[in-house]
């Protein structure tokens, strides 16, 4: 009976806080979220750049409507134990561990730092135009300031700049993560949703330690911790390909449409696997 009592309360603590603790399990701050079980990121391996004899950088987006990718996009609720990927970033930017880009669309290099209070007016608008009756005289209409703030439920999609190479000294093709950049649903004045905005860059080397922190839902095993740090380097998610280094610096979308741009972005990624079996004769 005591191995038993003992056995769940390790469970519990597995679910919330395990090796590290919560500062306060209480607390209503949404930023206070718990310690996975590797409160640290796992190094790279060591690379010299002259062993570096190969490398390609991609985009690519990372779509949360897609069932692999389901985990970074629940729950819209920032939780004790959960957060959303979005919800983690935002936190790491406001408590000042995390850097935010601007102008995702034109600059992807990250040369333009943003301040708290820049972030802050982009997630959250005042819309004074809408009027309103006066509860004391319903014959007159007032102006009344709507509060219009995004949440993670408004981000749908993430572009992901990374570099792959092939290192020479251990004979491994590997993949590095340079930058990670949410995008919201953008909609019309009807409520159509007509595309998708950028909001910022995060610079992904700089987010690593602050992800390693932040839980994320396993589905194969609840009592095993894993972390956004853990999911990204083990290539848990679901993507495609919408852009490639290349002279005229263009995307996909800019000279294939339709099918055949999903067929190129297939072609790219081919392209790079095979380049590591093609340097071996058998």
């Amino acid at each position: 009976m005591i191995l038993v009592s003992e056995l769940v309360s390790g469970f519990a603590m597995a679910q919330c806080t395990p090796q590290g603790q919560i500062k306060n399990p209480q607390s209503p701050d949404p930023c206070n979220f718990n310690r996975t079980q590797r409160p640290f990121p796992v190094s790279y391996t060591s690379l010299r750049e002259a062993d570096v004899m190969w490398s390609k950088r991609t985009w690519r987006v990372l779509d949360l409507r897609e069932k692999l990718n389901l985990p970074m996009y629940y729950p819209t609720e920032p939780k004790v134990c959960l957060m959303s990927l979005f919800d983690v970033l935002k936190c790491g930017v406001l408590e000042g561990n995390l850097t935010a880009f601007a102008n995702p669309v034109f600059d992807d290099e990250f040369t333009t730092p943003m301040t708290k209070q820049e972030v802050l007016s982009m997630l959250i608008t005042w819309d004074s135009t809408h009027m309103s009756q006066d509860a004391n005289n319903p014959d007159n209409m007032i102006a009344t300031p709507v509060k219009t703030e995004i949440t993670s439920a408004d981000v749908h999609q993430y572009w992901i700049k990374e570099d792959w190479f092939f290192d020479r000294q251990r004979s491994v093709m590997e993949v590095r993560i340079i930058g990670i950049c949410p995008l919201i649903v953008k909609k019309s004045e009807d409520g159509e949703v007509i595309g998708s905005k950028p909001l910022f860059w995060i610079y992904f080397p700089e987010a690593r330690p602050y992800l390693a922190r932040a839980a994320v839902f396993n589905r194969w095993n609840d009592a095993e911790r894993m972390s956004y740090d853990e999911l990204f380097e083990k290539r848990m998610f679901a993507s495609y390909v919408y852009k490639e280094s290349n002279v005229y610096d263009r995307s996909i979308a800019e000279y294939k449409q339709g099918m055949d741009a999903l067929l190129e972005s297939e072609e790219i990624k081919e392209d790079i696997f095979k380049y590591e079996s093609n340097l071996w004769h058998y």
